[in-house]
């Protein structure tokens, strides 16, 4: 029983599985606030556009 809860104790398997999580985590929050960006900005310069076009 010793010997299970000794190796247990040294796998890391799960926590290297935790910081991959994170990581991805962490990317995913990246991606969705430069997509968000990137949104705002093609709004405004198809608006921009579109009062160029509907002003002639």
């Amino acid at each position: 029983m010793k010997a299970v809860l000794k190796r247990f104790a040294k796998d890391e398997s799960g926590a290297t599985a935790i910081e991959y999580g994170l990581i991805a985590a962490g990317i995913a929050v990246v991606i969705i606030v430069v997509v968000g960006e990137v949104g705002g900005n093609l709004t405004t310069t198809f608006t921009e556009v579109k009062d160029g076009l509907a002003s002639q």
